[in-house]
């Protein structure tokens, strides 16, 4: 299952996973008129109400595998009346962005991986992928953004603790900067530069390959970067580009 499908990182992580071959259940608000090939299945899902969430588990009540929670609502309107706010010191930061990022981030992750993690103890086997972001460990972008990527690491480590004993780990993963369709409305009004950027896809195709590696038993609870991993498992991304591998104390 990959929540938050319906587009950006989610929607790439789907398209990459199904690619993999995978039976893929993509959740999310608008998931029914999101650009998906026809072989992921489909769950309209606002990951905010703890029903949908529920509801949206019973489609793989028969067993789950993999839980990647992409569903995020932290970059919807970076950009206000012409403007790109999403910087703004923490005093002038909209509480939107702390409802979107907390509530509709955070929270959300940890309702799905309750849910997951009911369905893989059982098997004894099972893998939750938490997207993460460099915020947590330094100043980027505002305060809210850093306390929900760090928030998100303290989760996956505890998790993970928690989880390996019963042969289901946990990761936290940072992609890079992510072409998404918010990352490229941003960039229009010069917000980003666009070098050594990823596609949507890149994440997905790094994650098939540590599923398959069996990396994940190894490293559980822990956050890695997705273009180390890349560099580490041989995978490029769509258009055969290696995205710079950054460690964890490269900033």
């Amino acid at each position: 299952m990959v929540t938050g499908a319906s587009r950006g990182l989610g929607r790439g992580i789907a398209v990459a996973l199904a690619e993999a071959g995978y039976r893929v259940v993509g959740t999310g608000r608008s998931i029914a008129t999101a650009e998906l090939p026809d072989a992921v299945e489909r769950v309209v899902c606002d990951h905010r109400d703890d029903a949908q969430t529920t509801r949206a588990f019973e489609a793989v009540a028969g067993g789950l595998d993999l839980l990647v929670n992409a569903a995020w609502g932290g970059y919807e309107r970076m950009v206000e009346n012409g403007r790109f706010s999403w910087s703004d010191p923490f005093w002038d930061q909209p509480l939107h962005r702390w409802d979107s990022m907390i509530d509709g981030g955070v929270r959300a992750a940890f309702v799905a991986s309750q849910h997951a993690a009911r369905l893989m103890i059982p098997r004894g086997r099972g893998l939750i992928l938490n997207l993460s972001f460099w915020a947590a460990r330094t100043q980027l972008g505002n305060a809210i953004y850093g306390i929900a990527k760090a928030a998100t690491d303290k989760m996956t480590a505890d998790m993970g603790a928690e989880l390996s004993p019963r042969g289901v780990h946990a990761l936290s993963l940072y992609p890079g900067l992510v072409r998404t369709e918010r990352v490229l409305e941003a960039a229009a009004q010069g917000a980003f530069k666009l070098d050594d950027s990823e596609s949507p896809e890149f994440t997905g195709r790094v994650i098939a390959a540590l599923d398959a590696s069996g990396l994940a038993a190894q490293r559980t609870g822990e956050t890695l970067v997705v273009a180390a991993l890349a560099a580490e498992l041989g995978v490029t991304d769509i258009d055969g580009s290696q995205p710079p591998a950054l460690t964890l104390d490269a900033i």
